[in-house]
């Protein structure tokens, strides 16, 4: 894949499912920012597949 189109599918996961999301939002206010952050990237399956386009890319 093309480095634009990777970023280009990543800008896409992120608007339809990672603006406003409830999870997120819930983790934040009750846990913390770093806590909602590490929920994102390692349990989510969209921050999963956000990692996986970013291994691509290097």
């Amino acid at each position: 894949m093309k480095r634009e189109k990777i970023l280009s599918e990543v800008d896409d996961l992120m608007k339809s499912y990672c603006e406003g999301c409830f999870l997120h939002k819930l983790h934040k206010d009750e846990k913390g920012r770093r806590f909602a952050h590490r929920f994102c990237i390692s349990a989510c399956t969209v921050g999963e597949k956000i990692k996986y386009y970013g291994e691509k890319l290097t």
